[in-house]
């Protein structure tokens, strides 16, 4: 091998499940030729990161090797693995590839960005293969909750590497590829796999997964003994799910009206690309506001709690003309994501105050999973043998069953969290470095560093307040007039009754009057005395420390 490597490292995706970010590399150790393989964002949320629009994956290691990255690879359409490309696609610069479906996505993305499109090119699955540096990539077909999902088959001089991607074993998946065993198994006896960098996202599920197509007669059910208006609320990205949940209504005689920006264009592009075919026709909220309610069904974004979704709205009252009532059913055809639960009780309360019905996923009854469960994966470790298995797409506990599982196996198998570097060069994995990995946020329109102190300074001010304290010096520092306060986000009334903003400005006041010309002379100690007092007075009166900013004014002499 004269010296080179073969090395993995995962900048986001291992030790959580969002954000996924797989760098690969081969060649002279630090010298490597790169590639990327996804690059997608997490979610966030009020407790940990408020306000924040989007969290993408720190790539300052890969800018800083930019000269050898290759190219960029998208295994299939989820925001999780496609979501930051074009947020920061502009640091990369690199060739793109990906499916018909999941391209058409990133076009779409590159084009509200005003990124060039034909960065972005259309691969065909297996035996289509492209070479990116010293690798010659295959895109393998394999059944997901999003149509076009691939596996990657990954040649380099070092070996093959089978990347999974997300995945599930599923025979008839209503829309997208099955899981084609006899394709697996050819793939399986062509070449060995050296390594295989595995989906986790299920491995505490004992039972085989189920297959989409098992939904149609349940779902198909419901609808047809429900009364008045039915509401359904999926993945957008669930192509299938959103075909099965239409065809259900059209056997109940009802007519389908699709809500929501993100499940439209879904719907559009599957149509597009070939993906998505007989799906009934969809009425405009137009024409829907004219059929009788017994006659309709809603199908909307917002399956997560989302505040600005379709479904949230609606909780809230009227929305596009529609407006929930007693006797309406309402179904979360979806499973809620760990961390959503609050959002999404938020909703079903809402709708249960008004008489709506509500259905959930009932234990599997109106939803099924598109990861592979424990059993589908130990059936995918015995078809295609690896040496090494590197689990990916979990959390820290996920990634360290699966690595116990692969053990049990007879497989090699290393936990790698984000920033580790794992050389797959020998027999078994081994550690070989570790980078400087985290988090960005997209706020707003700018990129804000996890440790640039912006978030947790909001945090910090969402949970103790805040207190703005002026004052005016003249050329002598002598105070002009009283202290000013202002409040944000805490009590106005203090003990006994006092305005909290009279107390305050009270003990400020008297402060100024009685400091020494050294305090007031000096910006920084006035600052950190006024500070104090705010402080102190805060807890007598209210219980809370809030943060504290001061402005000080001095006129000059002129």
């Amino acid at each position: 091998m004269s010296g080179e490597r073969l090395i993995y490292l995962p900048l986001g995706g291992a030790g959580e499940i969002g954000m996924n970010a797989y760098v690969y590399g081969y060649g002279r150790p630090g010298k490597e030729r790169l590639m990327l393989v996804d690059l997608g964002v997490a979610f966030p949320d009020m407790d940990t990161s408020p306000g924040v629009d989007l969290i993408v994956p720190d790539i300052s290691w890969l800018v800083e090797n930019l000269d050898r990255l290759d190219g960029i690879v998208i295994t299939h359409g989820h925001e999780d693995h496609i979501g930051a490309l074009a947020h920061l696609w502009p640091a990369l610069k690199k060739p793109v590839y990906a499916r018909k479906f999941t391209a058409s996505l990133g076009r779409l993305k590159f084009e509200e960005a005003g990124l060039p499109q034909d960065a972005i090119t259309t691969m065909e699955a297996r035996p289509a293969s492209v070479d990116i540096g010293p690798f010659k990539v295959q895109f393998l077909p394999v059944s997901h909750s999003i149509p076009e999902s691939a596996a990657l088959i990954i040649d380099s001089p070092a070996g093959r590497i089978m990347h999974t991607g997300d995945f599930k074993r599923d025979p008839t998946p209503v829309v997208g590829e099955a899981w084609d065993e006899a394709l697996m198994e050819a793939v399986a006896a062509e070449a060995p796999v050296k390594a295989m960098m595995c989906d986790s996202t299920n491995v505490f599920s004992p039972l085989p997964g189920r297959s989409e197509s098992s939904l149609a007669e349940p779902l198909a059910e419901l609808i047809r003994s429900a009364g008045g208006m039915v509401v359904a609320t999926t993945f957008a990205s669930n192509v299938a799910r959103l075909k099965t949940l239409a065809e259900a209504a059209r056997a109940a005689d009802r007519s389908i009206c699709v809500l929501g920006r993100a499940m439209k264009r879904m719907v559009s592009v599957a149509q597009e690309t070939g993906v998505l075919t007989g799906f009934p026709r969809i009425v405009s909220p137009e024409e829907a506001l004219e059929i009788p309610r017994r006659n309709l069904m809603l199908i909307v974004t917002g399956s997560q709690g989302e505040r600005r979704a379709a479904s949230a709205a609606l909780s809230r009252g009227k929305y596009l003309g529609f407006e929930l009532k007693s006797g309406d059913t309402f179904l979360f055809s979806s499973k809620t994501i760990p961390g959503n639960e609050r959002g999404v009780l938020r909703i079903m309360n809402a709708l249960s105050e008004v008489g709506v019905n509500i259905v959930d996923d009932n234990n599997g009854k109106y939803h099924v999973s598109g990861h592979a469960n424990r059993p589908d994966l130990e059936h995918a470790h015995r078809v295609f043998l690896p040496d090494m298995l590197v689990p990916m797409h979990g959390e820290h506990r996920h990634l360290r069953e699966h690595v116990r599982i692969a053990h049990e196996a007879g497989i090699a198998g290393i936990i790698a969290t984000n920033g580790t570097m794992v050389d797959l060069t020998g027999e078994v994995p081994k550690v070989a470095g570790h980078v400087e990995t985290g988090r960005v946020y997209l706020d707003g329109t700018a990129m804000v560093g996890a440790l640039d102190g912006v978030v947790r300074d909001r945090i910090r001010l969402a949970l103790n307040g805040l207190v703005m304290v002026t004052v005016i010096l003249d050329e002598q520092n002598e105070p002009l007039g009283e202290a000013w306060v202002e409040l944000m986000g805490l009590p106005q009334i203090g003990r006994g009754e006092r305005q909290l903003t009279e107390t305050l400005e009270t003990d400020l006041t008297s402060f100024l009057e009685s400091a020494s010309g050294k305090i007031l002379s000096d910006d920084d100690k006035l600052d950190e005395a006024l500070k104090r007092i705010v402080r102190q007075v805060s807890m007598e009166e209210i219980g809370k420390k809030p943060e504290v900013r001061v402005v000080i004014s001095r006129l000059s002499a002129e």
